[in-house]
């Protein structure tokens, strides 16, 4: 049977449908607002593989080219690997959606959301992940939703949610949300330096406007009337967890508080192996629990100490940011380089500067695209001492470099005020937490010392949450192992006068105004703290781009004239970047870039640019070009491709019989311009040029 719930937000109607289409998936819908319709299936499968230890959930997202009206542009003319975009989207939908099913449940579960047909004004990426919730509504999968998700803008001061196209380019911020009826669950997005305030504002507004989707759903999975699985409470070995306690409890308590990180694991490691050991003949074949009972201590124990004491694993409170080491202009030959250290956690990062020709061409389902700015994060196996294949970057690689992308891109200065595309690339060489806002703090130094004037600099500091019960206790500057450890990671980018960027990810089942509005504020002093260490080394852009850099110089023609520089099949241009090897951009507003490292090369193509676009000046000397000898006069070039007639009268201040007694085709003659007529011929005078000095 077909079931339909509709959901109104802030003007706009959301239509969920199931039953209708992909009815062997174990839950399915049609999710639909204006002309966006996104198909959203979840599957979970009815028993777990034998061994299995995690949650399988994985999310797939993919936008068809005919949802566009479009026809993919890659060789093959099908849909191919994921995009960024669409990979960003898959990691929204998974981050809320994960901490909701229970522990113990460890059957495989694919949700896909396959975008069919799309409008600007609608975006589909929110539109899948309420349809995600959607179908596990309706499928008999253990999910304690519902969620919804929501773009929240501003504009004139005022909060949108969903806005349009239209309204996003006027808007100061740029924030998904996802919520439960009760809390937040995930936040991402940027923002042009907007206050703690203001984002704490909009956070909740798009809570409250998220409340009518959560209420459809409820409606659609009663209609729909499918029994949850029952999930049963795992069974615990109460005499093996005892027995682990009193051996390895009071070694854990020391090891939990080795300050390296290195060292700290080997520790605990080296009390696994002896545990698992000592029970070994006791309790056969329990190696799998001990193990589990062994990270179930560290976790207490770590948790613990912080709740109680306010003392952390590396003997910091809850406030304190590691030691932080920078340094500029570390690799010699890129435009701008940093090296930047926060305790365990090390970046280098470089920022190269091009020309339109290394512009990243984007296809999107509403056409191409040119993206200037562009950073990536890459993670190397050794920056944790491991070893693996070294592939494609993964979908966290992809989220931390997007993350840090849109932290930087708030302060660059404008394109027109600075025609460059820029490459951040962000190689972390070791990790213990927050690597992504290493990135942003070593972005924005690789930046200034490439002498690219941004707005301020930018930092960035990872926030982290133990909550037990009614006490809670917010970290900030946190390690690896107390993310792992910890109940959310959120991560606040920005400079000392607002917020940039954020993402926060949670495993509780939300969290409060009260946190959220604590952390930021904590956030804010740590990061005002970071931007005061990397100032010591440098605090604003260098005054001169690097020597290694290209030079780009801009100039503007009359638009009717850019044919002329372009010449037939191209052929002026081509002539202007042969002979002088610069590179040229030519822009349909009669904006031209001309970038090359050598002054004179780039004197001279300007030069030939203005000589093929200048224009006849009555009264005007001109150095000119006899090209063409008539009994009535002589055709002189005065400009490539323009051409006036010295009339046999004008040639001397004495009766000249023949033309080619005075001129012969090739030779240089000094001219004046006396006249363009209503045709634009140009009538010049050799006569009225002699005696005369001419001068570029």
């Amino acid at each position: 049977m077909v079931h339909t719930v509709q959901a109104e937000c802030c003007g706009k109607t959301i239509t969920i449908e199931t039953g209708k289409i992909a009815k062997q998936a174990s839950g399915a819908v049609m999710i639909k607002s204006g002309d966006t319709m996104v198909l959203v299936t979840a599957v979970a499968m009815k028993t777990a593989k034998e061994g299995q230890g995690f949650f399988p959930l994985t999310v797939n997202y993919q936008e068809k080219a005919y949802a566009g009206g479009r026809i993919p542009g890659s060789f093959f003319k099908r849909e191919g690997r994921p995009s960024d975009s669409e990979t960003l989207t898959c990691r929204l939908i998974d981050r809320p959606i994960r901490p909701l099913f229970p522990e113990g449940f460890l059957n495989d579960t694919q949700i896909m959301a396959t975008v069919m047909s799309a409008d600007k004004d609608h975006d589909p990426g929110i539109l899948a992940m309420i349809g995600a919730s959607a179908a596990l509504m309706v499928s008999d999968a253990p999910f304690a939703g519902p969620i919804a998700g929501v773009k929240v803008g501003r504009v004139d001061g005022k909060f949108i949610a969903n806005p349009t196209a239209e309204q996003e380019e006027q808007s100061d911020m740029e924030i998904v949300i996802a919520a439960s009826k009760d809390a937040i669950l995930m936040v991402e997005g940027s923002a042009s330096e907007v206050s703690e305030d203001d984002l704490l504002e909009a956070i909740f507004f798009g809570k409250e406007a998220v409340q009518g989707i959560l209420a459809a759903q409820e409606e659609l999975a009663a209609k729909v009337g499918v029994a949850k699985r029952d999930v049963p409470a795992p069974v615990v070995n109460e005499a093996l967890k005892a027995r682990v306690d009193a051996l390895a409890k009071e070694e854990m308590k020391a090891a939990v508080r080795i300050k390296a990180k290195g060292e700290r694991h080997d520790a605990i490691d080296a009390i696994t192996e002896k545990t698992v050991a000592a029970l070994a003949a006791e309790f056969e074949g329990s190696e799998k629990e001990v193990k589990a009972f062994i990270e179930d201590l560290e976790y207490n124990l770590v948790r613990e100490h912080i709740i109680k004491d306010g003392s952390r694993i590396d003997g910091r409170d809850t406030k304190t940011i590691r030691n932080i080491a920078t340094e500029v202009g570390f690799l010699p030959r890129a435009h701008g380089s940093a090296l930047f250290t926060r305790g365990e956690t090390q970046s280098i990062v470089a920022a190269t500067l091009g020309t339109s020709v290394d512009e990243q061409r984007i296809d999107s389902l509403y056409g191409d695209s040119r993206k200037k700015f562009l950073l990536h994060y890459n993670f190397p196996p050794y920056s944790v001492g491991e070893t693996s294949f070294r592939l494609a970057p993964g979908r966290r690689e992809i989220g931390h470099g997007m993350l840090a992308e849109r932290a930087l891109q708030q302060v660059l200065p404008k394109h027109d005020d600075f025609p460059y595309t820029i490459r951040i690339v962000s190689d972390i060489t070791e990790s213990n937490g927050s690597s992504s806002m290493a990135t942003v703090c070593g972005g924005s130094m690789s930046m200034m010392d490439a002498g690219i004037p941004i707005k301020a600099p930018v930092a960035g500091i990872a926030m982290g949450l133990i909550k037990e019960g009614d006490e809670y206790a917010i970290l900030s500057d946190i390690l690896g192992d107390e993310d792992h450890l910890g109940d959310m990671d959120f991560k606040v980018a920005g400079t000392a006068e607002g917020v940039t960027a954020l993402q926060m990810d949670i495993k509780i089942g939300g969290v409060t105004r009260e946190i959220m509005g604590a952390a930021l504020a904590q956030a804010k002093a740590g990061r005002v703290h970071i931007l005061g260490e990397m100032a010591k080394t440098l605090s604003t852009a260098r005054a001169d781009l690097s020597s290694f850099a290209p030079r780009i110089t801009t100039i503007w023609v009359k638009v009717d004239k850019i044919r002329d520089v372009i010449g037939s099949g191209g052929k002026n241009i081509r002539s202007v970047t042969e002979a002088t090897g610069v590179a040229i951009d030519i822009e349909d507003t009669g904006k031209i870039n001309i970038a090359s490292n050598n002054k004179e090369a780039c004197d001279l193509a300007i030069k030939m640019i203005r000589n093929l676009t200048a224009e006849a000046e009555e009264g005007k000397l001109y150095m000119g070009t006899v090209k063409k000898i008539m009994e009535f006069g002589a055709f002189v070039e005065i400009f490539p491709g323009t051409d006036g007639l010295v009339h046999v009268s004008e040639l001397d201040t004495e009766r000249v019989k023949n033309v080619s007694d005075i001129l012969k085709e090739g030779d240089k003659v000094l001219v004046k311009c006396i006249g363009i007529d209503k045709q634009g011929k140009i009538k010049l005078s050799r006569k009225e040029a002699l005696g005369q000095t001419f001068t570029e």
